[in-house]
């Protein structure tokens, strides 16, 4: 998807400047789709297994936080273009 949206953000012509928008759309969809999946697999699984909840919820926070600095990667690299 990071692909897609450097792909729309290379021109440098009013089209550019609308693939730029739209880019940074889809990386900030897919971040929060990617945060949303996390969160419901976490529930669903300290639901199961209440015990495993503090190992759970930090691994939940860690791979939230890697999606996270990805996303604000590519939203400097979009926005110096």
């Amino acid at each position: 998807m990071i692909d897609f949206a450097m792909m729309l953000a290379q021109e440098a012509s009013t089209m550019g400047v609308m693939g730029i928008g739209i880019g940074m759309g889809l990386v900030i969809l897919g971040a929060g789709l990617g945060i949303g999946k996390i969160g419901s697999s976490a529930v669903d699984a300290i639901a199961r297994q209440p015990e495993a909840g503090g190992t759970i919820s930090t691994q939940m926070l860690i791979s939230a936080a890697l999606i996270e600095g990805v996303t604000v990667i590519a939203l400097v690299l979009m926005f110096l273009k």
